[in-house]
């Protein structure tokens, strides 16, 4: 018995040994089959080699400066690529020690970190992650749902061959790059260009130790490890990747203990959004071009691009630069003298800040209309309607109190309020527009449409058009110097000159001061003074209909009625087209449509159309210079001299201010050798205004926007923009008296022809 005993066990060991054998090489084989059958797609798609070369992600459209810094961005997903030249060393670095301290040794798949996983499952006992960098690229190339277990089973092996082929295609610089460009770092930021914006508001190449490590630190858990939401965690998080650099040898411990104790450093988080940013409203304008452009611009495949999601990059002509010191000086003038102006200007009146100047019964009125006008062009108003409310609930609704939070140039504030005393609120704050473009290329350099793109969307350089007063009357006098060939010294009586109309009546003009009455003056002085009676007199030698004509020469496309009384400038233009028709003076008489981008690339870097300036011929050159020698007049001792008394400019400075009916409208064009600068400063609604027009008047409004921001420019010498320029003047020589002093002696008999049919 215990000799057959003996007999079985060996042959009971050998079968032992044959069905583990056997089980063995069944299950490599079946696991061959498994990884076959992925391969050739059995358990479903596998990304392609051309998926594995471009990975559909979306990227965002990149909106970069002249100086090169991105002012902002188009997107879905806020994500933007880079190179791994861009990379910092010590970015690279953390990213190795926390996620696969073996990245450069293994082929895609970590055999160690496997079997560190399958021991966890078993004992419990988890040390870490199994996935290579290069897995969890490849992860992304599978799309994202709820799996079940079998399915979650063949997604994993389907990693793993992606990561073999992506390892085998891409060297090991590559595959971290696309791994960063890809990856998702909380607070809406794709990639590692958007999180070093977002987090730090710097470029990812600036990125210093502490940073880095955190970056590296937050890939694993966005939102647990958040620097905004949990602090304390990502603190923990980023000192684990410092002892992780410091175990495998990238920082000394010296280094270890340093940084260890820094701060966070998240002081410049700002999520990236269409609110926020520079340049806002320049880049809403943007978008609206952008998006008319890929209508009509198709990729290889013949699909038009997507703003989007196709990683466009738009170089503009905007300088950074000059941009910040165009929205500071109107933050400094608004907000620290005439905001609070208007506020001291308008206390204690009932109606304010309406003035329609009736009885206070008539005027209460016209302030419930312009209320409900505006209640009804809410976005409140309109949600309401929408779900379905009655015009009593939705009025209960607008005069019920609400939190909410309303703009203050101190700040968001927090408080209390009904629906319509927020629009009455909004109404009282005045507004601005800025637009400074370069002489003799076109280019704008800085566009503000607004005080805060946030709480006013409405454009006020391209969008607005407002009466524009004064600033129309260089139309006017242009085409004097043009067609008239008068000089600037050449006088006129200052007394009221009457206009002819079709009716048979005749249009007079009243002037705004009673300066020189009955004496002759010079042009010169007419327009630095913003004389009407002159102004009169001029339209009766050139019709409404050749002032008109001069303006479109000079890139005025609005409607511009014609009657005498736009030689006082009663059309209504937008700051666009006054700051680009001003610039001709500037650039020799040639108008050139303002330029807002120089070209656009796609996401490789491929050019797909360059821009350049579109000029046209508008006056002669002599024309232009003359123009320029009536408009320094203006701050020699006319009515931008405060520009002298007040900022200190001795410099050559020709502009020109304007003032609209009622002080409703400020306006200040600047020109100076290399830039021309207009600014407009107003209420939403033109029945808010001072009443004055010693606070009304653009000098006081928007001129002195003008001279803050050509202080800041004159400060910064990497501008190349200089006090000390000079205007050109015209290559033929020219026989022309500027000083009027000379021109008189030279010129004892007036020329002035007196008509007959002036009206007194």
């Amino acid at each position: 018995m215990e000799e057959n005993k003996a007999k079985e066990t060996p042959k009971k060991k050998f079968n032992y040994i044959v069905k583990f054998w056997l089980i063995y090489f069944i299950g490599i084989l079946l696991v061959i089959f498994l990884f076959y059958a992925i391969a050739n797609q059995y358990f479903g798609p596998m990304p392609s080699f051309k998926q594995l070369e471009n990975p559909e992600s979306a990227l965002a459209s990149e909106v970069i400066s002249s100086d090169g810094k991105i002012l902002g961005t188009y997107f879905i997903e806020n994500r933007s690529n880079v190179t791994y030249r861009q990379l910092p060393p010590n970015l690279v670095n953390a990213l190795i020690s926390i996620e696969d301290v073996r990245f450069e040794q293994n082929s895609g798949v970590d055999e160690r970190a496997l079997l560190r996983v399958a021991y966890g499952l078993i004992t419990g006992q988890h040390k870490g992650g199994g996935s290579t960098i290069t897995q969890q690229l490849a992860k992304n190339l599978f799309p994202r749902g709820r799996l079940n277990t079998l399915q979650l089973v063949v997604r994993k092996f389907q990693e793993w061959i992606t990561a073999v082929k992506l390892e085998r295609y891409y060297s090991k610089e590559e595959i971290i790059t696309m791994y960063l460009n890809t990856v998702f770092y909380g607070h809406n930021a794709f990639g590692i260009k958007s999180a070093a914006k977002t987090f730090f508001d710097k470029e990812p190449d600036s990125l210093n130790l502490q940073e880095s490590a955190l970056m590296a630190g937050v890939v694993n858990r966005p939102t647990a490890f958040s620097p905004i939401l949990h602090p304390k965690a990502a603190m923990e998080r980023r000192n684990l990747v410092l002892a992780q650099m410091y175990r495998y040898g990238y920082i000394t411990q010296h280094v270890y203990d340093s940084v260890k104790m820094l701060p966070l450093g998240v002081e410049n988080y700002g999520v990236l959004s269409h609110n926020t940013g520079e340049a806002r409203y320049f880049r809403e304008f943007l978008r609206e071009k952008m998006t008319e452009w890929c209508k009509t611009h198709f990729k290889t495949n013949g699909k038009p691009y997507n703003l989007y999601t196709d990683g466009l990059k738009i170089y503009t002509t905007i300088d950074s630069r000059m941009q910040r010191y165009a929205e500071e000086a109107v933050r400094e003038h608004l907000a620290g003298n005439l905001q609070p102006e208007f506020f001291a200007h308008w206390k204690g009146y009932s109606n304010a800040p309406f003035d329609f100047q009736g009885t206070p019964e008539e005027d209460s009125i016209q302030v419930q209309k312009i209320m409900n006008d505006a209640m009804k062009r809410s976005e409140r108003y309109r949600l309401l309607r929408l779900d379905g409310l009655s015009e009593d609930s939705i009025n209960k609704v607008f005069n019920t109190p609400a939190d909410m939070k309303v703009f203050s140039w101190r700040g968001t504030i927090d408080t209390i309020m009904t629906p319509m005393d927020s629009i009455r609120y909004y109404k009282s704050f005045l507004l601005a527009g800025l637009m400074s473009m370069e002489t003799t290329t076109g280019y704008v350099r800085a566009y503000v449409g607004g005080i805060d793109f946030r709480y006013f969307k409405y454009d006020h350089v391209t969008q607005a058009k407002r009466q524009v007063g004064s600033t129309f009357k260089p139309f006017l006098y242009t085409l004097a110097m043009q067609e008239g060939e008068y000089s600037p010294c050449f006088r006129i009586p200052n007394i009221p000159y009457s206009v002819p109309l079709p009716d048979g009546k005749y249009w007079t003009p009243n002037n705004a001061d009673s300066k020189d009455i009955g004496k002759e003056v010079t042009l010169k002085w007419a327009l630095a003074n913003s004389n009407n009676w002159i102004s009169a007199w001029l339209i009766r030698r050139f019709s409404p209909q050749s002032v008109i004509q001069m303006a479109r020469n000079m890139g005025v496309t609005s409607y511009i009625p014609p009657v005498p009384s736009i030689a006082l400038g009663t059309p209504d233009l937008s700051l666009y087209e006054l700051t680009g028709a001003m610039n001709t003076f500037a650039d020799k008489g040639v108008y050139i449509k303002p330029v807002f981008i120089t070209k656009i690339e796609d996401k490789n870097g491929n050019v797909l159309e360059r821009f350049t300036p579109d000029k046209k011929e508008a006056m002669s050159e002599v024309t232009a210079y003359k123009m320029i020698k009536l408009l320094e007049g203006v701050v020699e001792s006319g009515t931008g001299i405060r520009l002298r008394w007040r900022y200190g400019y001795r410099n050559e400075v020709a502009g020109k201010t304007g003032t609209t009916q009622n002080q409703s409208d400020g306006w200040f064009m600047g020109i100076v050798p290399k830039l021309t600068t207009g600014v407009w400063v107003g209420a939403e609604d033109r029945s808010v205004h001072f009443r004055t027009i010693t606070l009304g008047q653009g000098a006081n409004m928007a001129l002195p926007i003008w001279a803050l921001y050509m202080n800041k420019i004159y400060s910064d010498p990497s501008l190349g923009i200089r006090r000390s320029d000079v205007f050109p003047k015209p290559l033929k020589n020219i026989d022309i008296q500027f000083d009027c002093a000379k021109y008189d002696k030279e010129h004892k008999k007036n020329t002035f022809e007196n008509d007959s049919t002036d009206h007194f």
